[in-house]
């Protein structure tokens, strides 16, 4: 099933690639309108800061628990009903949000809809090991992050403008999005449900590999994208509650989700040419210096704006770039056959980190304040970045980025 790029010369023409893109960007589309909108309705029925950070907490906390779940899936009903069922799960509570704005009730809608991106998200990261080899596997990641974050670049920064300043209804019809991508999904399932499991590592000799031996190799990649996630989740989700007039903030988010963007497609090809590990710990230091630079112009909303944007930039670059950089190294830690596997490893990092975010700097900011959320935040970036620091040099008593062999 994996396809030789080199041959095509683009990771855009492998096929199977663009019905995966399709699905991903409709399916994000959905998930980035009501991800700062949803809080706000919440803000909008009464509930305070640390209700508001339920909402995407549950979101989060529901992803990670059925993502647990999407590999049986997988196996059990296959990839075409399993993806198309997921997109109708994400995109069609939307409509539902429009009829209460009671915090049980957004929360559980936003239950449901984390259902549904549970298996969006560790579908889609599986599929470009399915679809791309694993040499060109960082720029297949990459361009597979770009239809991700283009929608998150559009949408997130103005979808709470919209709602505010216009109507929350149209949020939530644009919110359904991830039904249009049904047809997409069940192209793109039906294609690997047709072709099955081919490893790519077919020349190496089969070996057992222990559940305990593949969670340790998994353990370091998503640690290291929690502690760059929460500081993300935290930013999309409280931006607007920063203190800052309506035109700072949708500067700040499109610059957060513009640098996104073209990191983490950049990172692609920088991980193919030189291995992922060397970026990372630096990274984890441009995203606490980023943060600790938000968290100071939080303090003075009146006169810091630059400083608000230039942190959530630098923030972005980290976020982006060690989204690509986290799955190169999953994906290359476990025997093919696993690949499942580690997307899911991967996915409910990314998404404990999210929902980490939303919960855990919501519930500060109730009690103290958003700086000292913030704050919070950069301190796990540092500590992350130094664990990695002592796991690279292990890693190179082996081999640089070649994590040592089943």
């Amino acid at each position: 099933m994996v396809e030789d790029v080199g041959s095509r010369g683009s990771v855009w023409r492998v096929p199977g690639m663009p019905a995966l893109l399709a699905t991903s960007a409709l399916g994000f589309a959905g998930y980035a309108l009501l991800l700062p909108t949803a809080p706000l309705w919440a803000r909008s029925g009464g509930a305070d800061e640390g209700g508001a950070g339920l909402v995407n907490a549950v979101l989060m906390l529901a992803t990670v628990l059925v993502q647990t779940t999407v590999p049986w899936a997988l196996r059990t009903l296959g990839w075409r009903v399993t993806l198309v069922v997921g997109m109708v799960l994400l995109g069609a509570p939307s409509l539902l949000f429009a009829l209460t704005d009671e915090l049980w009730g957004i929360l559980a809608l936003s239950a449901v809809r984390g259902a549904g991106f549970a298996v969006l998200t560790v579908c889609g990261s599986s599929a470009v090991a399915h679809l791309v080899e694993a040499s060109h596997r960082g720029r297949g990641i990459g361009v597979y992050g770009l239809s991700i974050a283009v929608p998150q670049f559009l949408l997130t920064p103005t979808s709470a403008w919209i709602a505010e300043s216009i109507d929350f209804r149209i949020v939530f019809v644009l919110g359904c999005l991830p039904v249009a991508a049904a047809p997409f999904a069940a192209a793109l399932g039906a294609r690997i449900d047709k072709a099955g499991e081919t490893p790519e590592d077919e020349h190496r000799p089969a070996r057992a590999v222990s559940r305990g031996r593949v969670l340790l190799a998994l353990g370091v990649p998503a640690l290291v994208l929690l502690a760059i996630t929460t500081p993300g989740g935290a930013i999309i989700s409280f931006a607007p509650q920063f203190g800052y007039g309506a035109l700072t903030v949708v500067i700040g988010l499109f610059a957060f989700t513009g640098v996104t963007a073209f990191s983490r497609w950049l990172a692609g090809g920088l991980a193919d040419q030189f291995g992922p590990h060397r970026f990372i710990s630096p990274l984890l230091a441009v995203g606490a210096v980023g943060l600790g630079l938000a968290a100071w112009a939080v303090t003075v909303p009146e006169r810091s704006p630059v400083a608000l944007v230039a942190g959530m930039m630098l923030v972005g670059l980290a976020y982006g770039a060690l989204q690509n950089l986290t799955l190169v190294v999953s994906f290359a830690a476990v025997p093919s056959r696993l690949r499942n596997v580690a997307s899911t490893t991967w996915n409910i990092g990314f998404d404990t980190g999210t929902g980490l975010g939303s919960l855990v700097v919501g519930f500060i900011a109730a009690g103290a304040s958003f700086t000292a959320g913030l704050a919070v935040t950069a301190g796990l970036c540092v500590v992350i970045g130094l664990l990695h620091l002592i796991h690279l040099a292990r890693l190179r008593r082996h081999a640089l980025d070649e994590p040592p062999a089943f």
